[in-house]
């Protein structure tokens, strides 16, 4: 039968495309598959991503690629405690944005408007087997989060070069899911909610002109998300698999206590997945996986987000170099979608962004223990 860790191996190079890249937030789209891991395991995991994202601005001044190169790392532990019950904690670095326009902001549109932010998350979770092939699973989620913005450029009228720092805050949601599963066919069905998580950041405006300073606190809400997942065995060592996952990211806002509007407008995502994998080898497993990304709404976004949409293709690979120890890698390309980015109320476009891609590297151990 095909080793449960194909599965993973096909995820493992989705690790890391995500918000210098698309028009919202995530970049792990917060995994919970080391649950399904076999006995004790653990796994670390790196990913590393050169997206390009250029366009111009309606006065005609081109942006050269605003989107930084990052990386995200992933960690965790399972235990299994007996035969129906195990534990496991999963790190990741599951949302962020890293944005930065050159140019000057006295004669263009967006010139250096920036944004980052970053954030980490401890999840826990308990799965309890049953032996009827079901079985549930949850937990609670910690997230910590910091980041800061700055708009700058003529679009922003009376507001260039505002700068707005949050401090970082910490706060807890939850994970429920369930599953299914047919050992002797490889197939599981996973179905796997994550809750919004509310944060209250400190923070600190600078206003253009040695306008005061303002503090307070700016309360932002980090998306919920549904996710199902299926595979199934459907030849000897081949193993298909797909996932559907909507992400709520309407509800995330960065509106600070002063008159300053809300920062940031985010629509929200339905991924869709699929993929084949196939065992070459007792030591060697190969996969390709499609996903498409449909962010609901019109084509105008967010400056701190300046795409809309995209599609992915991924190819990984694992060795198993070792009976406990296994090497994983990936590659993705990714089709970026074009987007209109708009300041003010009501609506109004200040630059096109067309053409675009980014290329991301995975790799990952796993350790049987």
């Amino acid at each position: 039968m095909m080793k449960r860790t194909l599965w993973t191996t096909a995820a493992l190079a989705a690790m890391g495309a995500g918000a210098a890249t698309a028009g919202n937030l995530d970049l792990t789209k917060t995994p919970i598959d080391l649950i399904f891991e076999e006995g004790n395991y653990a796994e670390l995991s790196y990913a590393f991503v050169t997206p390009s994202v250029t366009g111009r601005d309606l006065l005609g001044n081109p942006i050269s690629n605003v989107a930084n190169d990052f990386s995200v790392l992933g960690s965790g532990v399972k235990f299994q405690l007996n035969d129906q019950l195990s534990f496991a904690i999963i790190h990741d670095q599951p949302y962020g944005v890293d944005v930065q326009y050159n140019g000057n902001p006295a004669t263009t549109l967006l010139g250096s408007t920036m944004a980052d932010a970053d954030t980490n998350a401890l999840t826990m979770l308990a799965r309890y087997q049953m032996s009827n092939g079901f079985s549930v699973y949850g937990g609670p989620r910690v997230v910590r989060a910091k980041g800061e913005v700055t708009l700058s450029g003529l679009a922003y009228g009376p507001l260039n070069g505002y700068n707005v720092k949050f401090s970082s805050d910490q706060a807890t949601g939850y994970v429920l899911g369930t599953s299914y599963e047919i050992p002797e066919i490889a197939f599981r069905a996973a179905l796997t909610y994550h809750s919004e998580v509310e944060l209250d950041m400190p923070t600190v405006e600078t206003f253009p002109g040695g306008a005061p300073l303002a503090t307070g606190t700016t309360t932002s809400k980090l998306p919920q998300s549904v996710k199902l997942q299926v595979q199934s065995g459907i030849a000897e060592n081949t193993l298909a698999f797909g996932s559907v996952r909507w992400s709520e990211h309407g509800v995330f806002q960065l509106d600070p206590p002063s008159a300053a509007p809300n920062l940031t407008e985010l629509d929200d995502a339905w991924t869709y997945e699929v993929g084949i994998g196939r065992r070459f080898t007792d030591k060697f497993s190969g996969s390709i996986t499609y996903s498409y990304e449909d962010e609901t709404g019109n084509d105008l976004v967010s400056p701190l987000a300046p795409t809309k949409n995209r599609q992915i293709l991924t190819v990984g690979g694992e060795y198993q170099v070792t009976e406990a120890v296994t090497v994983s890698g990936g590659l993705r390309y990714i089709w970026i979608g074009d987007a209109i980015a708009e300041t003010g109320t009501p609506d109004a476009p200040r630059a096109i962004f067309s053409g675009n891609d980014a290329v991301t590297f995975g790799m990952k151990v796993g350790i049987s223990f």
